[in-house]
């Protein structure tokens, strides 16, 4: 069976170029080795580039996507496999249950939530794939802060911080998402 990541990241589309490079790398890079991108289905933004670089570079691409989304239009109409569904909640564990691991790119509230769920369904033995935090152009520095601050508060356990890592690179994300658990050696940069 071939292998599955949820990438989340945004949809918006007026960002800098920097991170659409970081969506189009991901997903010629995941294309490149064999393995299948789960979005949010959009077609704009960061959700479109990862999209369309791995369709571009020969991969294939699942959308899961919430009925009133297309409706209004807002779904990606080229991907391999378009799946609807009623809710944003039963997306989002559709995403899940269709990957081995999971990415953060760069996103808005929608990611953060995404992100933050997924590291809480690790924690609580829901989502056993690796969580990894593309922090491109160190996007993620200040909620990786944030995190130190509860561990330090006394909020989170400092094991909880091993429930994901951080990567600089798409080479470095695609590793260790696709590492087994027991191979992730290293934890998040501070």
């Amino acid at each position: 069976m071939k292998k599955s990541i949820t990438v989340y990241c945004a949809s918006s589309n007026d960002l800098d170029p920097i991170y659409i490079e970081a969506a189009r790398q991901l997903g010629a890079a995941a294309a490149g080795r064999g393995v299948n991108i789960v979005t949010g289905a959009g077609y704009t933004g960061l959700m479109g580039a990862v999209a369309d670089a791995a369709l571009g570079a020969g991969g294939t691409v699942t959308g899961i996507i919430p009925q009133f989304m297309v409706d209004r239009g807002w779904h990606h109409r080229g991907l391999t496999r378009l799946v609807t569904v009623d809710t944003m909640h039963s997306r989002k564990a559709m995403m899940a249950s269709e990957s081995c691991a999971a990415i953060a790119l760069p996103g808005g509230i929608g990611t953060f939530e995404e992100l933050l769920e997924i590291i809480t369904w690790r924690q609580l033995g829901l989502f056993e794939g690796n969580v990894v935090i593309l922090n491109a152009n160190s996007y993620y520095d200040p909620l990786i802060a944030m995190m130190r601050q509860a561990v330090e508060q006394g909020f989170m356990r400092p094991d909880h911080m091993r429930l994901f890592t951080v990567a600089a690179t798409v080479d470095e994300a695609l590793a260790a998402a696709l590492a087994r658990p027991e191979q992730l050696t290293f934890t998040p940069k501070f």
